[in-house]
């Protein structure tokens, strides 16, 4: 899709972003904090409760990205708009998802409070 250079924004910078991903099991859960600030929540099977760290939001011509740094490590997220299939359990989410923590490239999906997760089927 050409957006003629223009910012995509079909993700409200208060929206809640959650990102996942199967084989390692991971999610990533971001927020926008009431001084305007994001933080974001990476959570794994070995660390359930997660790790939460500060990003910065910016919007690219094809979506979403976020950039922090986890003990140490340079992180960045992309989310961009396009059908998602975990492959496992059957849901399609709205959004495909990568997180590169490091040298460690996740690759997944992802939803938002406004643009739910649907089972196939669903009307």
């Amino acid at each position: 899709m050409d957006r003629g250079g223009a910012a995509y924004n079909g993700i409200a910078p208060d929206a809640v972003i959650t990102l996942s991903g199967t084989e390692p099991f991971w999610s990533v859960r971001i927020e926008q904090q009431p001084d305007g600030t994001h933080k974001a929540r990476l959570s794994s099977y070995e660390n359930p409760d997660g790790v939460l760290f500060v990003v910065t939001r910016f919007a690219g011509n094809n979506g979403l990205g976020y950039s922090g740094e986890l003990d140490g490590k340079a992180v960045q997220i992309a989310v961009r708009p396009g059908e998602c299939s975990d492959g496992i359990s059957g849901r399609l989410y709205p959004f495909a998802a990568m997180a590169a923590l490091g040298q460690k490239t996740l690759l997944g999906c992802a939803y938002t409070d406004e643009a739910p997760v649907v089972q196939f089927g669903d009307p």
